[in-house]
This record gives C-alpha cells, structure tokens and sequence, in this order.
C-alpha cells in the first residue's frame, strides 16, 4: 500500500511539474489580466489528475504561487472546467448556493 500511495504522489509531482512548466504564466499573481493559455498548456490541463493536484493546493500555494482564479479560467478555457461548488484543496470553487 505504501508503494502505491508513494507512485501516486510521484506521478501528482510530476503532473504539477508539467503544469507549472507549460501554464506557469496563464496561472501566476496578478489575477488580471487572464491570457489564453498556449495548446502546449491545455494539452497539459486535459491529461492532469486534478483530484490529486488539488491535495497540493495550500493556503500557502494559494497566496504567494497560483491564482485560482485564473486558475479556474484555464481550465474552463481547456475544457476541463472546475466542478463548481467544490473545493482544490484550501480553495472554495465558486458555484451556485446551496
């Protein structure tokens, strides 16, 4: 069990190291303004296990690395789009109130 959960945590590093090389830019603070991201990019956000990357999404990656909401609108624009009204780890994604 330990092996499988250590491949797994492998493979979301990875999966994160990917991300951050080909969509640093369309992700990075400041919020504004939100750039169509590259097809180099959105190849990338189609083939990610975002339930695993959204185990790594801290209040700490949040505030100082990725803004979420740009974030959310690369996937959106990759069609991959957050599940609204659930959470990337610290982060709330908008949706409609319960």
């Amino acid at each position: 069990m330990a092996v499988a959960t250590a491949a797994a945590a492998d493979r979301c590093g990875k999966d994160l190291d990917e991300l951050m090389g080909s969509c640093e830019g369309y992700l990075s603070f400041p919020a504004e303004p939100r750039v169509a991201p590259s097809t180099a990019c959105c190849g990338v956000v189609r083939k990610v296990d975002v339930p695993c990357l959204c185990t790594m999404v801290t209040p700490e990656v949040v505030e100082q690395y990725i803004s979420m909401d740009k974030a959310g609108y690369v996937a959106g624009y990759c069609r991959r789009p957050f599940v609204p009204a659930s959470y990337g780890g610290s982060y709330h994604i908008p949706g409609p109130m319960a």
